[in-house]
């Protein structure tokens, strides 16, 4: 929550640096550093991630790149765009 937070008032600020910095960062953080260590006390087991998913991470990873690469701004258009393949991908993943 306190990520949330920082982003929007750094959005609303039009510091729009520190909005993605905060998320990618705080991201990061957590896979590495909390998994990460929860993983050395404990085994970490995730039943419910398919190869799918893993598929679709990688898909929009490397979608995102050209994106941001171009300007390294990400237009309302693309974000549309993104936001449009991730509703399709919950459009797939619905229990029958």
């Amino acid at each position: 929550m306190p990520e949330l937070a920082t982003s929007v008032v750094a959005a609303v600020r039009k510091q729009s640096d520190i909005a993605i910095g905060n998320v990618v960062g705080s991201n990061v953080f957590n896979v590495l550093g909390i998994w990460g260590a929860g993983s050395i006390v404990s085994p970490l087991y995730a039943p419910g991630i398919s190869m799918m998913d893993y598929w679709m991470m990688i898909i929009f990873t490397v979608l995102l790149l050209p994106l941001l690469y171009t300007g390294r701004f990400l237009h309302r258009v693309e974000g549309a765009f993104l936001l449009g393949l991730y509703g399709i991908y919950l459009f797939i993943l619905r229990p029958q």
